[in-house]
């Protein structure tokens, strides 16, 4: 049995309230689900619960870059430059299709917070510590080639450029996979299962309460440790178990917006100086350009976190400052996304000065909470709690756990031994075959990777069945995501595992109601429970809106 289907919650649920875990992972984020990888590979029990889908909340709505640390040089911050810049290959190795070398400029202008003199020393720096391979090392363009670059560059204050690597991902589809291995290696997980309270022996926690969101089910889950990994509510789950604990996070909001290219027709990333002294990315997708980030503290709706009719107003505004002959006003805006970063608190300093690095704490009952850190670190933040948890086991019982060996694991049933662009042609080649277009082909290589293979699979069987009201292409990637991605609700399936909702609304346009209809025949809804999640949608493509 598939014990990450959809359609099988109900033997997941009645497994997790009748195994002893050896860890209880509260958070089905990025974070959570490498936290879940690497315990399961060293031989423990795992659970995973979120309290809403797997990556809804900080691990789908980044800006969708595994960096390599550039940034941080800025805070001095070597160690987790030289740390995240390793991370970077690792996952580029291990799931290349989530990990995508992606050109960016660097405009060198006048008055600007990087001259080109220190930003090459700071690109040698970076490129030292971070480990970048001799073919990405970056190049300062002249004047001429920044404007061959990038035709409709401001020039008047435009000096020259620096061309470089950063590597593009989907946020929300990395932390599926990763808990998607973590599952096939044994760990059992499960979305809309919020904690609500924890249980003791001996004022030592030992589990915790669970609420199923969606049959209001409440279930008892055992575990000898419990790791608090749920980002921005890291805080909220720590009061459950103390309501007297100590605020441990400053969370800053980010957001995005985001336009088609034809209206921001880039030829590659930038990242670029703003007016304030920020820096902000311009980057190409799937025949959209998105835009972002902004940074500043945040203290309303950690939920559904919304982005501002100010907000869109800056991110035009620099762009334009930019990029003077595009006018692009907020009705150009198709889409938008606001982020929670859970930083750490720390008093008296700004929004972009708090640290990105990730901390570790422990209740007085047990609890082991992780907060902090990005996305490009998760690996080696999961690493980090499981180094505790096996210092632990050890000092109790005398077992000695296995070393992390996460390094070494693909994701997405990659071939390590196989270049990614030779894996494209070849699925092209596959996809063609089954009456899929170059570009319907190409697109699912870079989604599933290694896993197409099984969704070509289900466009060969629909080809030979009775039409229905779905084109094939889209119901063989909402067939899978049920079946191997516990995708439970339409807007699972538009945000998280495809991003349509974002970055190509018109299928969510035409199709939406035809999902939902789908779903509605797999799951069995009532006509109350179809219309809630038909609301739902619809709410989540109000939240997207631009604020005219």
């Amino acid at each position: 049995m598939n014990l990450f289907s959809a359609k099988n919650r109900a033997t997941i649920i009645q497994n997790l309230t009748t195994t002893q875990f050896d860890v209880l992972v509260i958070g089905g984020g990025i974070t959570g689900a490498g936290i879940a990888l690497d315990a399961v590979t060293r031989g423990l029990t795992v659970a995973v619960v979120d309290m809403q889908d797997f990556a809804a909340g900080t691990s789908s709505r980044s800006t969708k870059l595994i960096h390599g640390g550039l940034r941080y040089l800025k805070q001095l911050e070597f160690g987790l430059v030289a740390e995240v810049g390793k991370e970077r290959a690792i996952l580029h190795r291990n799931a290349p299709h989530l990990a995508t070398p992606q050109l960016m400029l660097l405009p060198i202008v006048k008055g600007g917070s990087l001259g080109m003199l220190s930003a090459r020393l700071g690109m040698f720096v970076y490129e030292k510590l971070a480990g970048v391979k001799k073919d990405e090392w970056h190049k300062v363009l002249s004047l001429q080639e920044t404007t061959t670059a990038e035709p409709l560059l401001r020039t008047d204050n435009l000096l020259g450029g620096i061309s470089f690597y950063e590597y593009r991902t989907d946020d929300a589809r990395l932390t599926i996979e990763v808990l998607k291995e973590a599952v096939n290696k044994g760990a059992q997980a499960i979305n809309y299962a919020r904690v609500i309270n924890f249980t003791y022996d001996n004022k030592t926690v030992n589990g915790a309460i669970v609420n199923d969101v969606f049959t209001n089910q409440t279930i008892e889950i055992k575990a000898k440790y419990i790791v608090n990994a749920s980002g921005p509510w890291v805080d909220g789950v720590d009061s459950l178990d103390s309501p007297q604990a100590k605020t441990k996070l400053h969370i800053t909001k980010g957001v995005h917006i985001v336009v088609d290219a034809k209206r921001l027709p880039i030829q590659q990333a930038l990242y670029f100086d703003t007016h304030d002294k920020r820096m902000i990315f311009i980057i190409p997708r799937e025949g959209k350009t998105y835009i972002g980030t902004t940074d500043t503290f945040y203290s309303e709706d950690i939920v559904h976190p919304q982005i501002t009719a100010d907000e869109e107003q800056y991110l035009l505004a620099c762009v334009n400052h930019i990029f003077p002959s595009l006018k692009l006003v907020v009705t150009d805006i198709e889409s938008s996304w606001s982020g929670l970063r859970p930083l750490i608190q720390k008093e008296g300093k700004g929004p972009s000065e708090i640290s990105r690095k990730d901390e570790m704490f422990e209740s007085a009952s047990g609890i082991i909470t992780i907060a902090g850190g990005k996305l490009t670190g998760y690996r080696k933040m999961a690493q980090r709690v499981l180094d505790n948890i096996a210092k632990k086991i050890k000092q109790t019982s005398a077992v000695t756990l296995a070393e992390c060996t996460t390094q070494h694991i693909a994701l997405a049933n990659t071939n390590v031994n196989i270049a990614f662009s030779q894996f494209v042609t070849s699925a092209i080649a596959q996809g063609i075959t089954i009456g899929l277009t170059t570009n319907e082909a190409q697109q699912l290589a870079n989604r599933f990777g290694g896993n197409v293979s099984k969704v070509f699979d289900t466009v060969t069987q629909l080809t030979n069945l009775p039409t229905t009201n779905l084109p094939i292409v889209l119901q063989a990637q909402l067939m899978y995501c049920i079946e191997y991605e516990m995708c439970a609700t339409p807007a699972d399936f538009f945000v998280r595992r495809t991003g349509a909702l974002y970055f190509d609304k018109s299928t969510v346009n035409t199709n939406g109601t035809a999902v939902i209809n789908y779903m509605q025949s797999v799951f069995n809804w009532s006509t109350i429970q179809t219309q809630q999640h038909t609301n739902y949608l619809q709410q989540e493509m109000e939240r997207i809106a631009a604020k005219l």
